[in-house]
C-alpha cells in the first residue's frame, strides 16, 4: 500500500484536544497535532466547510504538512499571547519547525504555513484536499502561472461555483486520484512556505502574501489586545488566553460573537446530540461581555450593541435568541447526510431549529451585561436605549409564559426556574438604569414586577424540604444553571437557600467530580442518549463556592477545571473524566468565557488583585 493510499484510509477520528485553532477574527481553522486542517469555513464562520474532515474522512477535505514518520515526537504552542501556532516536529533523522496562522488585519482569507529546517533531514508529506460545500463538490483544480509586475508563480486554484482557492508555495504538490499530494525533504536552514487563500471566483487572484511581514504584524495586534486586560488575579495565563479565544470567536467587522468555531462534534460519541454553533446566541454573546468587562475591555461592548441593534431592530414581538454572525434571522436545520459524523456521530447538522424556541432568560443575560457596560463608562444612545425599554415592556406583558429554558429543551415547555429569575434580572438591571443613570422608563411598573417575580421563584422554584431550588416548577430536579442565582444577585451566595442548592448539585449531578448540566434520565429534553459534565457548569460552581465564602473547595476545583485545557489552553463544551477526553464543540465560548467568571470571583473572595476586587 503506497503512503497516501495508508493515510487517506486513516478513519480513527483525531482527538478534539489534539486540535489547535487559528483565526482572522473572520473566521477559524482547526490544525491537529499531527499538522492536518480538518476544519475550516471560508471567508466566515458560518459559511460551508472547504476542508471537513473533522466531520468525516480526509476524502472530505483537509490541508495536511506533516512528518512522514508516524513515530514523530511533535510539540507545540502558540507565540506568546497570539493564535500564531508553531509546531515542532523530531524524527530519528532531524526536527523541523510549522508555522500556522491566519493573518488578522487586512481583510483577506489566507491560511499560512511555513516549514523550516532545525536540525538534521525530515522528509515530509503534503497533502491538499479541498472539497467545498462540506466536503460534498469536488472543484475543478487546475495549475496555473500567476503573472505579476516583479515576479512570476506557478499556482494552483480549486473552483466550484462562487468559492475559489489558490494555493501557492515553492514546491506545491502534484495531482493523484483527487488529490493533490507530495513528499520531499527539509533540511536544516531550508525554508518552504505555503498559503491557501480564498476569493470569489468572479474576482481576480489575490497577489501573494508578505510572509514575514504579516506573521509580525498578527503575533503584534494579538499581543496588544492581550495587554488592554486589567486582570492581574490568579490564574492569568489561563484567563488570558481565554479572552483571546473569546476574541477569536467574534467577527471583527459585525461584532458577531459565535458559539463555537464548529458543528456537530458530539455531546455523546455516537449519539444525535450534535448541534451547529457556529452562530450568535444573545445569551452567549451577553455572558461573554461580561467577561470581558470583568478585564478592562468596554470597547468591544459597543460593537457589540450596534451589532445587537442591528440584528433584533423591528418588533420586540420578532426578537430571536440567535442569529447569524452578520444578524441575519434564517438559521434553518438540515442534516448533511454524507457526512458520517466525529465518531460516527449522526446527524451531522448545519443550522440550529433552536432559532425557534422562546428562552425567557435571554433578555436578562443581555441587560445584565449592557449594566455592566454602563457601570463602566460606556454610554448610551438614544437608539440603544430605546431598544432595551422596548424589550423590557415587551417582557413585562409575557413574562408569564413558559419556555424551552437556558439549555434549549426541546421537550414540553417549562416555568424554568432559571429562566425566571432572569426575568427578574431584566426588571432590576431596567430599574437600576433609570434610578443610576438618568434613563426615562415606567419604574414603578418595572419595580413591581420586579417584586412578583422574585416572590414567585422563591415560593414555586424552592423546595422547602430539600432546602434546594429546583429545574422547573414542576419538579424537585436541580439544574446546574441555579449555581448562577447568587452571581445575578436573586440571593446572596451564602443565603441558607444557595447553600443547599450547592449541596443539591454536588448530590445529584457530580460526575468523578464535575457537574452535569441536569440529569438527562428525567427525559426532560426530549432526546435520547447521555451526556458529559459541562464545563461551564463546573466553572459555575466554583463562583458559586467563591460567593458562599468556600474559597478552599473553589480553589481545588478551579485546579482541577484548568488543568482539564489541552496543551495550548483551549477548552471543548464538555469533558468525559473516564476517558479523560474533550467532548463537544471547540473552542467553545462558554467553557472559556466562565473560566474567566470563576477566576474573576476566585479572585475577588480571596482578595488578590484584580479589577473587580480593587
Amino acid at each position: 500500500m503506497g503512503r497516501h493510499t495508508r493515510l487517506m484510509s486513516e478513519h480513527v477520528p483525531t482527538p478534539i484536544e489534539d486540535y489547535a485553532v487559528l483565526g482572522d477574527l473572520g473566521t477559524a481553522a482547526l490544525v491537529s497535532r499531527r499538522g492536518s486542517v480538518d476544519w475550516l469555513c471560508l471567508p466566515r464562520f458560518d459559511s460551508r466547510a472547504c476542508f471537513s474532515a473533522l466531520l468525516g474522512t480526509p476524502e472530505h477535505g483537509r490541508w495536511l504538512i506533516a512528518p512522514a514518520d508516524p513515530d514523530a515526537v511533535t510539540t507545540r504552542r502558540y507565540v506568546g499571547n497570539s493564535f500564531v501556532l508553531e509546531t515542532i516536529h523530531e524524527t530519528s533523522t532531524g526536527r523541523v519547525r510549522v508555522t500556522d496562522l491566519m493573518p488578522l488585519g487586512d481583510g483577506r482569507s489566507d491560511l499560512l504555513r511555513r516549514i523550516e529546517g532545525l536540525e538534521g533531514t525530515v522528509r515530509m508529506v503534503h497533502e491538499w484536499t479541498v472539497r467545498f460545500n462540506y466536503g460534498r463538490t469536488r472543484p475543478w483544480v487546475a495549475r496555473h502561472t500567476d503573472d505579476r509586475e516583479d515576479r512570476t508563480d506557478e499556482i494552483i486554484t480549486a473552483i466550484a461555483g462562487p468559492d475559489m482557492l489558490v494555493l501557492r508555495g515553492a514546491r506545491l504538490p502534484h495531482a493523484r486520484d483527487g488529490h493533490h499530494v507530495d513528499e520531499f525533504d527539509v533540511s536544516a536552514g531550508e525554508t518552504f512556505t505555503f498559503s491557501t487563500t480564498w476569493f470569489r471566483s468572479h474576482d481576480e487572484i489575490p497577489p501573494p502574501l508578505r510572509v514575514r511581514a504579516r506573521i509580525r504584524e498578527t503575533i503584534a495586534r494579538s499581543e496588544g489586545y492581550a495587554a488592554r486586560s486589567d486582570y492581574v488575579g490568579p490564574y492569568a495565563e489561563a484567563v488570558t488566553r481565554s479572552l483571546l479565544v473569546l476574541r477569536g470567536l467574534t467577527h471583527e467587522q459585525t461584532g458577531g460573537i459565535v458559539a463555537a468555531a464548529t458543528t456537530s462534534l458530539p455531546e455523546e460519541f455516537g449519539g444525535e446530540r450534535n448541534w451547529d454553533y457556529r452562530f450568535c446566541w444573545l445569551r452567549d454573546a451577553a455572558l461573554t461581555l461580561e467577561a470581558l468587562l470583568g478585564c478592562g475591555y468596554v470597547e468591544e461592548t459597543a460593537l457589540w450593541r450596534d451589532w445587537l441593534l442591528r440584528a433584533v431592530a423591528g418588533d420586540p414581538e420578532d426578537m430571536q435568541i440567535m442569529y447569524r454572525v452578520d444578524g441575519g434571522r434564517d438559521l434553518p436545520e438540515r442534516v448533511l447526510e454524507h457526512l458520517p459524523g466525529y465518531a460516527a456521530s449522526r446527524p451531522v447538522r448545519v443550522g440550529n431549529a433552536a432559532v425557534d424556541q422562546r428562552q425567557t432568560d435571554v433578555l436578562g443575560e443581555v441587560l445584565i451585561s449592557l449594566d455592566h457596560a454602563r457601570s463602566r463608562g460606556l454610554e448610551e444612545t438614544d437608539d440603544s436605549w430605546h431598544l432595551q425599554r422596548a424589550l423590557v415592556n415587551h417582557l413585562a406583558e409575557h413574562w408569564e409564559e413558559a419556555d424551552n429554558g437556558l439549555w434549549e429543551i426541546r421537550g414540553p415547555l417549562r416555568h424554568f426556574t432559571h429562566s425566571r429569575a432572569m426575568v427578574w434580572a431584566a426588571f432590576d438591571r431596567a430599574i437600576r438604569a433609570v434610578e443610576q443613570h438618568g434613563l426615562d422608563g415606567p419604574v414603578e411598573h418595572w419595580r413591581e414586577l420586579r417584586d412578583q417575580v422574585r416572590e414567585e421563584v422563591l415560593t414555586k422554584g424552592f423546595d422547602p424540604g430539600r432546602n434546594t431550588f429546583v429545574q422547573h416548577y414542576d419538579t424537585t430536579e436541580v439544574d446546574a444553571s441555579l449555581l448562577t442565582l447568587s452571581s445575578i444577585g436573586l440571593v446572596d451566595g451564602d443565603d441558607p437557600r444557595m447553600l443547599g442548592t450547592i449541596a443539591a448539585v454536588e448530590s445529584d449531578l457530580m460526575r468523578e467530580g464535575l457537574v452535569m448540566r441536569y440529569r438527562t434520565d428525567t427525559g426532560v429534553d426530549g432526546l435520547s442518549g447521555d451526556e458529559h459534565p459541562f464545563l461551564a457548569c463546573s466553572f459555575w460552581l466554583v463562583t458559586a463556592y467563591a460567593r458562599a465564602g468556600m474559597t478552599t473547595e473553589a480553589t481545588e476545583l478551579m485546579d482541577r477545571l484548568v488543568g482539564l485545557t489541552n496543551d495550548v489552553g483551549l477548552l471543548s463544551e464538555e469533558y468525559d473524566p473516564i476517558g479523560k477526553r474533550m467532548v463537544g464543540n471547540f473552542p467553545q465560548a462558554f467553557s472559556h468565557l466562565t473560566l474567566v467568571g470563576a477566576a474573576l470571583a476566585l479572585a475577588k473572595a480571596t482578595g488578590e488583585a484584580t479589577h473587580e476586587a480593587r
